[in-house]
């Protein structure tokens, strides 16, 4: 695909007038995406500005976030019951504020469930709204089309059978790519990572990832460090890696504590890209973080698990089989998913197991992987920067 660039008008906010732009994130895989995209923007408009709620790495990269993105982390119906009032108290207060002092444009990334509702409100006061990924109707809760052409003048799509689909429907979209497949090396450094981590080049290495969310890890992370327990019964001297948050340190250090693996398990503040490159293979809680292990190439186990009552009500509105990423582009298992009540440390740790024992296999799933990198890398700064252009001066 051509490198657009932004309507030649645009430039005039590089000077007198600075492009602002409203901009909600929710959680640590939203933080990372916005992050990324606020950056490739301030290429094409050097005095960017941008505020609203999101995480860490959007404030480094020049973010003023009113509230923290960590507001919006919740994990399935139940907790969601628990914060709504309080999630429309600052949804109220941030429509109001936005409302009183307009930005050129508003983007929503991700967060579905909070931002669509904001889009509407800033929307029908005449505000431009713009969302970042395409909520998965393709997947589950089809319903969510009827919310989202009320909401947005835009969508900004990070799959490529994502714009077609929605244009089916009336919405206007644009494919731009995946941010972090520009972000992550085509060949990832292997020996370098095990070198930064202090590890050697022969160990086996198992990066275990539970989760980014308090809820993932009360649920995941115990099922997924049991599993790490079995294999070490196979593998004495194997070596496990878990990237975590800041946020999360503390919770994950305990569970490590609790399980007696403290002297196997390394964790890693904010290293999830180095632990991935890292590994021989990983187990992975279901979300951005599968496509992250995708790009670098390392061969995965997808698990997840909610409480009861959410994954019945999910199931119930699943139209797909596939929930990872690399499967739902592949439109195949490619690779194993252990969902629910499949997701127990044996099947975990045999699922592992059949990645190491088996060096065919996960060449091919690296040739896929590779694949799909290049399908992702578009120059989406760029794309990004065009569609905004054209909706401040449509």
């Amino acid at each position: 695909m051509p490198s657009p660039t932004a309507p030649s008008p645009v430039s005039g906010f590089n000077n007198a007038t600075p492009l602002r732009l409203g901009m909600v994130a929710g959680e640590a895989s939203g933080d990372v995406l916005a992050a990324l995209l606020l950056q490739s923007l301030q290429h094409a408009w050097p005095l960017l500005q941008a505020q609203g709620i999101g995480g860490p790495r959007m404030v480094e990269a020049g973010f003023v976030a009113q509230w923290p993105s960590e507001k919006l982390s919740v994990f399935g119906y139940l907790d969601a019951l628990r914060v709504y009032r309080a999630l429309v108290k600052v949804r109220n207060e941030l429509a109001k504020q936005m409302i009183q002092s307009p930005p050129h444009v508003f983007v929503g990334i991700d967060a579905p469930d909070f931002n669509f509702g904001l889009e509407r409100l800033l929307k029908d006061a005449g505000i431009k709204t713009l969302h970042v990924v395409c909520p998965s109707f393709w997947a589950w809760r089809p319903g969510r089309l009827a919310s989202l052409s009320k909401s947005v003048d835009h969508v900004l799509c990070l799959f490529p059978f994502e714009p077609p689909l929605l244009a089916a429907h009336g919405i206007n979209a644009t494919y731009i790519g995946h941010p972090l497949a520009s972000e992550v090396p085509v060949q990832p450094d292997k020996v370098g990572a095990r070198m930064q981590l202090g590890l050697t080049q022969s160990d086996t290495v198992i990066a275990l990832l539970p989760g980014s969310r308090v809820s993932e890890v009360a649920h995941i992370g115990p099922v997924v460090l049991d599993a790490a327990l079995l294999l070490l019964k196979k593998h004495p001297h194997m070596k496990f890696v878990v990237p975590t948050t800041e946020q999360r340190w503390a919770s994950i250090a305990k569970l490590v504590d609790q399980k007696g693996l403290s002297a196997h398990v390394s964790i890693i503040p904010n290293g999830t890209h180095v632990a991935l490159a890292a590994a021989d293979a990983a187990v992975v809680a279901s979300g951005t973080a599968t496509l992250e292990a995708a790009l670098l190439k390392c061969p995965m186990v997808i698990v997840y698990k909610l409480n009861r009552l959410s994954w019945w009500m999910l199931k119930r509105m699943h139209l797909q089989p596939w929930v990872g990423l690399p499967n739902i582009l592949a439109r195949e298992f490619i690779v194993p998913e252990l969902l629910q009540d499949a997701a127990h440390p044996q099947a975990i740790a045999n699922e592992v197991l059949s990645w190491l024992d088996d060096p065919a296999r996960v060449l091919a799933v690296k040739e896929r992987f590779q694949h799909l990198h290049t399908l992702l890398k578009q120059d989406t700064g760029a794309i990004a920067a065009k569609v905004i252009g054209e909706l401040i001066y449509a």
